[in-house]
Order: structure tokens, then sequence, then C-alpha cells
């Protein structure tokens, strides 16, 4: 079967393209590549649907560098050929990335510039004068150019793409990108590329593609059970910060995880909670400048954190949303007005961003949407990567939870929330200490914190912009994950009690902790023999004997000497 599938050599691609695929260890094309690239190539414009972590981005970029290079070999003037939207900055960054990783051997006939970030339009100017060939921008900040004439497309483009085509509306774009298209030409070749398939996506398509190619690929939004494992766990506010402490204290998760939450104040709630014990945990949410949040993202993936706790904001800057998600919590809505602070529209954490090797997304509080869901599942098990998602369920969130294994069960049987089989009457002991902990948590503190974090960031993110660019190694040591402390942090809490460890947990907690006590048991005295043969050890070094004079035995042997 494999024989028969289309690989990149057979496609019709620039040699430097091919080379720059070998380099990024892509020894086979992906199965929305494998279908999406050669219709692409023949002009042709697309829809297509395929699962979070199957390659999408690679499946636009190719052609859109291929067909650049094409137009190259006749000599024409630079100018601006394609354009790709996508709904959050974190995004654009990354597909600018992946841009530049296939344009590695072409990167002078092949120029990308990305203007997603917060710069302002004067200073990004001179890059768009320069007629880059792709620019990646959020749909807001491409028309704010087109307006500011920064930016000339109705005479050059060739090629439009929307990533993530079905969260562009849901961020509140619908409006920039309907006047967006004024600035357009006529005529321009069109990609889609949505991991789920909705009302908006299906008005984009009225409003952009004319007679497109529909991929639907994989059934199933997300893997299946062999690859993607998902459980549920019925539990209510306390027994949450109960089982969070557990599974992370005793490491009984294991691997890079992400935890996702409601709102920012849930966040910092988490984090502070944590602290108390001595995990540290990242945040990320929209009030942090996009500096820091891409280089969170960056460090994540390089193995420098094991946990970050994330908000999933979509429906926070969307007024319209409001009302949906009104039922699923509360508190969200609550918390924008009281937050007052500026909060970032382009943000998005769950959705599209590529998190590398994601053991497991853990939901702390269950996503309001089946798309959300989808979307938070889908950081974990990417490509062919095994992953487990595991969600706490409240009694108020039932609804929403049988709204999801509805729709999951619909795709594919093997993708139903399984329940999570744990014994919670077995870490009652750990309550007392968790109750001590979230004592110490308080508004007046999670206010605190939250102030505390977006200063530190601000000064970071302008260190970033400026120091760091000349000095790249000390942006390794940067760390994002350092205790806030506004919380009073009691010692004691950061050591587990052995006698508090239930007996069936006791093998899988901390195997070093156990190593180290039985090198403990074995250095003590045990016997004659044991203390002489040490004492023979040290007595070697004469200087050393010397200083000794507590010994019972060396005053003996003093003696008879």
């Amino acid at each position: 079967m494999a024989a028969e599938r289309l690989q990149f050599h057979e496609m019709g691609l620039d040699d430097r393209l091919l080379k720059a695929v070998a380099d990024l260890g892509w020894s086979q094309p992906t199965l929305i590549q494998e279908k999406a690239i050669p219709l692409a190539l023949e002009g042709k414009d697309l829809l297509a649907r395929a699962r979070t972590g199957s390659g999408k981005t690679a499946a636009y970029a190719v052609p859109v560098i291929q067909r650049i290079l094409a137009s190259k070999q006749s000599v024409r003037e630079q100018d601006i050929r394609a354009l790709i939207l996508v709904p959050t900055k974190e995004l654009g960054q990354q597909v600018q990335t992946m841009m530049r990783q296939l344009t590695a051997y072409c990167s002078r006939d092949v120029r990308v510039a990305d203007i997603t970030g917060k710069a302002d339009l004067s200073a990004q100017r001179p890059i768009l004068m320069e007629k880059p060939d792709v620019v990646v921008g959020t749909p807001s900040r491409v028309l704010a150019h087109l307006n500011a004439q920064n930016l000339v497309l109705h005479s050059s483009l060739e090629m439009l793409v929307v990533d993530e085509a079905d969260l562009v509306f849901s961020f509140g774009f619908e409006a920039d990108l309907k006047n967006l298209l004024c600035h357009l030409p006529k005529i321009y070749q069109s990609f889609l590329m949505s991991a789920t398939f909705t009302e908006d996506v299906q008005t984009l398509k009225e409003l952009l593609l004319h007679n497109p190619v529909v991929l639907k690929l994989q059934g199933s939004q997300l893997p299946d059970s062999s690859q993607l494992q998902q459980y549920s766990i019925k539990c209510e506010e306390e027994d949450k910060f109960l089982l969070i402490y557990t599974l992370l204290k005793l490491r009984l998760v294991k691997g890079k995880t992400l935890v996702f939450v409601g709102e920012v104040d849930r966040c910092y709630r988490v984090k502070l909670f944590l602290e108390q014990f001595g995990i540290p945990a990242c945040v990320l949410n929209s009030e942090l400048p996009v500096q820091s949040r891409c280089h969170i993202i960056t460090q994540f993936n390089q193995g420098f954190y094991d946990y970050i706790i994330a908000t999933d904001e979509q429906s926070l800057d969307d007024p319209t949303a409001a009302p949906q998600t009104a039922a699923g919590k509360g508190k969200k809505k609550k918390g924008t007005e009281r937050g007052g602070k500026s909060k970032d529209k382009e943000y998005g954490v769950s959705r599209g961003v590529d998190f590398q090797n994601v053991a497991n997304v853990i939901n702390f509080d269950f996503p309001t949407t089946v798309e959300s869901y989808i979307h938070r599942v889908g950081r974990t098990a990417r490509a062919d990567n095994p992953g487990t998602a595991l969600s706490f369920i409240a009694q108020t969130e039932l609804d929403l939870l049988s709204e999801v294994e509805e729709a999951l069960t619909g795709d594919n049987a093997d993708s139903v929330l399984k329940p999570y089989q744990f014994k919670m009457e077995e870490i009652e002991g750990f309550r007392y200490r968790c109750r001590d902990a979230m004592r110490s948590v308080t508004k007046q503190a999670v206010r605190e914190a939250r102030l505390k974090e977006i200063k530190q960031e601000l000064l970071n993110s302008e260190k970033l912009k400026t120091y760091f660019e000349d000095n790249p190694r000390d942006l390794q040591l940067l760390r994002h994950d350092k205790d806030l402390h506004p919380a009073v942090v009691k010692p004691h809490l950061r050591n587990v009690p052995e006698y508090l460890v239930p007996e069936t947990l006791k093998g899988v907690m901390n195997p070093l902790s156990h190593r180290r006590r039985k090198r403990k048991e074995k250095s003590k005295p045990a016997g004659v023999l044991k203390s002489s043969f040490k004492k023979n050890i040290r007595g070697k070094n004469p200087l050393k004997s010397f200083r000794y004079s507590g010994g019972k035995n060396r005053k003996g042997k003093a003696g008879q000497s």
C-alpha cells in the first residue's frame, strides 16, 4: 500500500524544495499533502478538512513556494504573489517558520514576511515596500496595511490561503475579511484549510472559492484510540485541585503537559496552587505580550518546561459568543468585565499552534464547544505520536460532555471518552494539604500575580526585542516559569510524606526518591565490620586521620601504638 502512495519527488517539485523537505526529515507526504499538493499545482481552488496535526501547513506551503519558483523562471518584477491569512499571531509565526524552513535553499527567490506582530504599521512599512513574495498576517493587520497603502494586492496577487478557516470568523475577523476582498484581484487561486467544517467555513467557501475541490480526509476529526486515548473523570471544584496535585506531584502524568482552563484568573489560581507544592509551570494567556508568548512556546518545544497552563479564550473577546458560553461557564463573562485589562484579540493557544511532543492534554475546565474540544485535544497525538487527553468534569459540565461525546461518536466509535479509573478515596490523605494551599491562593493573591506576571513579561518582551537580537545565547537563560509568590508559601508542602502515599501508588511515584533512601539505608553502620571498614578507608589519608579524634576505636589504636 505504501508503495502506491505518491512521493514528494514524483510531484514535479523544484530540487531546492525537495532538498529542504529532505532536511526536515519528511520521508513521505501525509495523506492531506499527497492529495492537496498535486491539485494545488494544477491551479485548482481547495477546501481541505483534515484533523489537527496532519500536516495542513505544508500542504499549502509547498505548492505556494513551487508556483513562485516557477513564475520566477520567466523574468518578472518583484511582487507580492501570495497572501496567507491566519487567525492568531502565534500561528502566524509558526507559518513563517515553516515557510523559512522550506525556502532554506531558495531564500533569495522566495522572500517571506510575517506582519502579525504588534509593531507599528510604520515600522513594518519598509518590509512591505520591498515586496516580499509571501505575506503572512491576520485579516485585521493586512487590512490596516492596505488602508495605509503600505500593501497593494489588486494587480499582483496570485494565491490566497486562509489557514484554520473555522476560527477566522470566531476570532471576530468577518468584517475585516469582507473589506479585504475589495482589495484583491478578480482572479486568484484560493486555499481554505480547516480542522472542522462549520457554517463559518461554508460562508468563507462562498466568498473566496470558485469551483473548489473539497477534500474531506480522515473521517474522524481526532486520531483513533490506538494513537489518542481520551478519558474523563467526574469531580467537583475542590477535587479538581486535589487530582491535579496528585497527578503532577506524584508524577503519575509523564511527559510534557498542557493544562487548559476557562479564564485568565483560573490560570493564575492553578499556577499559584501548584507553586505551593514546588511544581513550576508557565502561564499562557491573551494579556501577555506576543514576543513572550511565542518565546514560551519555543522554549516549551525545546523541552525547557514540562507544564503550561493555558486559557482558551475564543469567546472572551467576541461579545456575540457570550450567550453561547454563559450556560457552560457563568464565570467567563464576569472575568472579562472585572479584569478590564487589554486582551489580545489575535491570541490563540489551543488553536493551530504546533506544540511539539505534547504527551498529555488536561482539560481542567471542560471546553464550551465541540470545536474547542477538538482544537484543545488536537495539541497532542500530532503526526504519528501517541497522546492522552484527560478531562475533569464538574456536574454543571455534564451537558457539554454529552455534546462532545455525541459529535465524536458520529465520527468514529473509538473516539468516545472513557471513564478514568481513579479511586479518589485513596488520595483523601492529601485533601487537607490541598485545602491548606487553596486557602493561601486568595483573590487578592491572584490579582497580584496577574499584575506581577504582566509587568515581568512586558520587561522580558522589551528585552526580547532589543537585547536578545545582539545576544541570542542569553535568550536561553530567560525563563517564564519562575515562582510569582504573592501567596504565602508553606515550605512543608513541597515534600510528600510517605505515610500519605497510597500503597497502590508507591511503586509508581518518584522512583529516584526510593533509590536515594535505599542508598542511605546501606550507608548506615550495621555492625563492627562496616564501621571499621569505613574508617580504614578514611585512614588511608594520614592528614585526615590525624584531624579526626572523636572515634573510640581510633583512640584505642592510638593508645596501642
